[in-house]
């Protein structure tokens, strides 16, 4: 990395504290909370602060709107079985105007995948292995 580029982030990162408190203002501000994990990766600010701002940015994209993002989280941290995340997401969905069955049919939806993720390579497996009804 050029020198110029590595004193900007150095210049940046001196300010870490504050732009720690500020980070924390916007996840306070977004999901109603502060994340547990976001307290103890700001111990690491020279990641913490790059991680962090990219995955606010990514989280609410330009494309969608928050509500959106907000679903799709939900549908991501239930396929991970994310039970923290799923409490902090349905309550920033909620925020955001998501309704109850909104969230529900979210969860369904990814229940679904979750399913279809585990059937379709167990079936193949049991179809190589058994051969299908017209061969047994």
């Amino acid at each position: 990395m050029r020198p110029e580029i590595q004193n900007k982030i150095q210049d940046l990162l001196a300010h870490s504290d504050e732009i720690t408190e500020d980070i924390n203002t916007m996840a306070a501000e977004m999901l109603g909370c502060v994340p547990f994990i976001l307290s103890i990766m700001s111990e690491r600010p020279e990641a913490f602060i790059f991680d962090t701002l990219g995955d606010f940015y990514t989280g609410r994209p330009k494309s969608m709107d928050v509500r959106t993002a907000e679903l799709v989280t939900i549908a991501a941290a239930a396929a991970l079985k994310s039970e923290a995340c799923l409490q902090v997401h349905i309550a920033a969905a909620m925020k955001a105007g998501v309704t109850r069955d909104e969230i529900l049919d979210t969860l369904l939806i990814a229940a679904l995948m979750g399913k279809t993720a585990l059937l379709a390579p167990s079936l193949r497996v049991f179809r190589d292995a058994a051969g299908g009804r017209e061969e047994v």
